[in-house]
């Protein structure tokens, strides 16, 4: 099986975000799972919306707990936690996107993570 880049929880600080940025290639699918999501807010208009936002390319997306959003890194992306007082907590995970990889991009990768596989139970880890 193909492992993942990386696995974690993402914080963030109450009015504070992410600068728009692309990662640069379409081998990443992130995955992100509400743990901790701050309660809406008042806007300016006095409509109470959703505190903390993703966008990806046109779309804004808001985190709810438990459920989980999809994206493709390879498209401009940048985060916002707009709520006062709480932070923003996710459950982030990246895997191989292999809908967009060709045959022999997934056997490269397979053959490294076998070698990796391979010297990991050589040093005992």
């Amino acid at each position: 099986p193909l492992a993942g880049r990386i696995a974690g929880f993402n914080r963030q600080q109450p009015q504070s975000g992410i600068p728009l940025h692309s990662d640069g290639n379409n081998m990443w699918l992130t995955c992100q799972m509400g743990i901790n999501v701050p309660p809406e807010i008042i806007n300016e208009n006095g409509e109470s919306v959703p505190a903390a936002h993703i966008r990806v390319g046109p779309e804004t997306r808001h985190w709810k707990a438990g459920e989980c959003l999809l994206y493709d890194t390879t498209y401009e992306h940048e985060t916002f936690n707009a709520h006062p007082t709480e932070e923003r907590v996710v459950l982030h995970v990246d895997f191989f996107n292999i809908l967009k990889m060709t045959k022999l991009e997934i056997e490269v990768l397979q053959y490294i993570y076998e070698m990796r596989e391979q010297f990991m139970k050589a040093e005992g880890v």
